[in-house]
């Protein structure tokens, strides 16, 4: 960390700490009167379980770079949210600690957008594992109803490699470029969540029961697809031709697809 580094590190952390409530005693009184609003310093340091005399030198921009042991710990005793605590892994020198895993909500205000698209065109929401979360009734009559109730029944890559669901939806040719999509971004998922069981075990299986996924696999590639121009097999339409734009929210590692529909002499 350089001098303005520390500094800005320290002068978040007084900010923090102003924000704190002070301790209270049995009964709801406060500790002690203070003319000032939040935490003292000798409080805050032993919230973190660190000494108050380092916690100062944290503060004033004279300590060296802490460790990410330290960083959790003013962290968790900040009570911060995990943008916050990202910004301060940031300011202290150190990469933000990787998710364990995605969220398993969705954002209410993004199922309401997808109602609202039902007119419109197929939209789909699928996590950083691959798994299918939500869908409007466009993207279901496009893309079929889930069958199935096992383990992996919604997640992207295991339909790809273990049902007919692509030879028929995007032909011969599409479905193979799909398939090396589909492994490409497996493999990237698993390097984003190195410790997730399911992931481990999806790959596992896929290994075991898919000798198109074990060719894919031991090629090794790594990637994600965001725009493609797909021409697909409707159900009720016949082919017709989307333009596809993927959208990311990173706080919960959901990532929205829009189908827009284009005429197929564009």
């Amino acid at each position: 960390m350089s001098s303005s580094d520390r500094t800005e590190f320290g002068e978040y952390l007084r900010r923090r700490r102003a924000a704190m409530s002070p301790p209270e005693r049995r009964g709801g009184v406060r500790a002690s009167h203070r003319r000032v609003p939040g935490l003292r310093r000798q409080e805050a340091a032993d919230i973190a379980g660190i000494s108050v005399e380092y916690y100062t030198r944290l503060e004033q921009g004279r300590a060296p770079r802490p460790s990410r042991e330290i960083l959790t710990s003013l962290a968790q005793a900040f009570g911060l949210s995990d943008a916050e605590r990202d910004h301060l892994f940031r300011l202290g020198g150190e990469s933000p600690p990787a998710p364990i895993s995605p969220a398993s909500v969705i954002r209410p205000g993004l199922l309401r957008l997808l109602r609202g698209l039902d007119d419109t065109m197929p939209v789909t929401v699928h996590d950083g594992r691959l798994d299918l979360l939500a869908r409007n009734k466009p993207a279901e009559e496009l893309l079929g109803t889930l069958t199935g109730d096992g383990r992996f029944e919604r997640n992207i890559a295991y339909r790809a490699f273990t049902t007919d669901v692509l030879p028929y939806l995007l032909g011969g040719d599409d479905s193979e470029r799909f398939l090396r999509v589909a492994a490409a971004e497996l493999r990237m998922a698993l390097g984003r969540y190195p410790g997730d069981a399911y992931l481990r075990e999806l790959v596992a299986e896929l290994t075991a029961t898919s000798h198109s996924f074990r060719e894919h696999w031991e090629q090794g590639e790594v990637g994600a697809s965001r725009s493609a121009i797909k021409r697909m097999r409707h159900p009720g339409h016949g082919w017709a031709r989307f333009e596809i734009e993927v959208l990311h929210d990173p706080e919960r590692d959901h990532w929205i697809m829009l189908y827009t529909p284009r005429d197929n002499d564009e």
